[in-house]
């Protein structure tokens, strides 16, 4: 996919990625074998009609294959841009075995939007209110998801958000070079445009405890809040002023426009050598972020080598274009800090790599060397935890971890009527991932209340 001059969008924060043409999309199209088991289907956690939607572009009917993905998928354009296909559909297709896969992501983007660029407007379909309220904590990918489906179904559905904006880890976590806000902004828009409203600032466990909504006639809650809480290494220096937790970091200048500052009132330092710990999507999304505020040098710092890491690879690709310098197989040891409490320098051990983990990687130790990278702020991506104001807030619910929810595979949780699923229920995981879980989650919930005979009380 074509992609901006690293030496120029290095030092802005407008999109990298611009997507196919439509002479690009018809070409790639036409390649799809259209196999009778799509294996790349089985590979989608929102279960699209690929091989569907590929034939219509491969006509040139591009509202019909925007049409046949909006059967599965309430947020193309968002997929398009940040799901790991290589790791799922892509990684399925046949002809991966011997040449290239499908672009099967690229082709999602571009079909989401084309509609837009010639100013098509879609239906909207909608459905007799069945008359049964359903509450969804939380608009992120798994709440925008279970909110769409079960409005398709005619449920009444209201969505609580904390924050003063909706999207959840769309809005806060992912930069703008990666995906636009105003490509999340349309895609809720369509949400909304099925009947679902969005009550922002509003914290549930806090402003409104899950109790009193069902007391307010919902028959079922999601609660889909993703895991955003810090989670440090425990390394000396931790507490050193600039040493920022990933989440905040991105939160402040994807939300709050700290590179704004002082236009917009949240600070944020602007450092000029920075240690981006972790080698995941949110380390990448930091790192890039830290350069184009000016940093002068940016180190992705990882305890592993390239091929252990879990960022998507060209997301790590980008980023090595653009000029993050990756210190492989180093772990953080100690933060140093000055006379004033800031960061001037950060220890690293050497790290070799053994025999595989539990997670199927080869587990790093040390090598027993040690070196110094001179840096003036240091950015921890290295996982976060769940948030325990609305885990803590119900009695009875059961939990797993660090403060998870525990559920069923269809998103079930102990207590009948809450169902919940994504980060919260999982830990850290890819907003496709969230959105399946989203899908299994409304299919549950729309069986459940199906079921109740009675309005349950509580």
């Amino acid at each position: 996919m074509r992609a901006r001059d690293p030496k120029i969008r290095n030092k802005d924060f407008k999109e990298v990625s611009l997507g196919l043409t439509e002479k690009q999309a018809v070409k790639e199209a036409s390649r799809c074998l259209q196999c009778k088991k799509p294996k790349c289907v089985e590979g989608c956690p929102v279960e699209i009609d690929i091989p569907g939607f590929i034939s219509a572009l491969r006509d040139s009917d591009f509202s019909g294959a925007l049409h046949v993905i909006r059967k599965y998928n309430m947020l193309p354009a968002i997929c398009g841009r940040v799901c790991p296909q290589e790791n799922q559909c892509q990684g399925r297709c046949i002809l991966g075995r011997k040449k290239t896969p499908i672009s099967i992501g690229a082709l999602e983007r571009f079909s989401a939007d084309y509609a837009v660029k010639k100013g098509n407007t879609e239906k909207t379909p909608k459905k007799k209110p069945n008359g049964h309220k359903v509450a969804v904590i939380g608009s992120g990918p798994a709440g925008l998801t279970v909110a769409a489906d079960l409005a398709r179904l005619g449920y009444d559905i209201t969505i609580f958000e904390a924050l003063h904006k909706p999207g959840g880890v769309l809005v806060y976590g992912i930069p703008e070079f990666r995906l636009p806000k105003k490509i999340i902004a349309r895609e809720i828009e369509y949400v909304k445009s099925l009947g679902v409203k969005i009550k922002l600032n509003w914290v549930v466990g806090r402003t409104q405890t899950v109790d009193e909504l069902f007391e307010e006639g919902f028959k079922a809650v999601f609660i889909g809040v993703g895991a955003g809480s810090p989670r440090y290494m425990s390394i000396p220096g931790e507490n050193l002023n600039n040493v920022y937790f990933a989440a905040e970091f991105l939160t402040r200048v994807n939300l709050m426009k700290a590179e704004q500052f002082p236009k917009y009132d949240t600070p944020v330092k602007k450092a000029k050598k920075v240690a981006v710990i972790g080698g995941g999507n949110v380390a990448m999304d930091a790192a890039r972020t830290a350069l184009r505020l000016g940093a002068k040098k940016v180190y992705i710092v990882y305890r592993r080598t390239e091929n252990e890491m879990p960022t998507r690879l060209e997301e790590l690709e980008h980023a090595k274009e653009e000029g993050i310098i990756c210190k492989f197989l180093s772990n953080p040891k100690e933060i140093i800090g000055d006379d004033k409490g800031y960061v001037k320098a950060m220890i690293c051990d050497e790290m070799k790599l053994c025999e595989p983990d539990e997670s199927g990687r080869r587990r790093p130790e040390c090598s027993g060397k040690e070196f110094t990278l001179d840096v003036d702020q240091v950015i921890m991506a290295v996982g976060q935890a769940s948030n325990p104001i609305l885990v803590k807030s119900i009695k009875g619910l059961k939990l797993w971890g660090g403060g998870y929810i525990k559920i069923d595979e269809d998103g079930s949780s102990n207590i009948p009527g809450i169902f919940a699923g994504g980060d919260i229920a999982t830990g850290a995981a890819t907003v496709i991932s969230a959105m399946g879980a989203g899908k299994r989650a409304a299919r549950a919930i729309h069986t459940y209340i199906s079921s109740l005979k009675k309005v349950r009380k509580r």
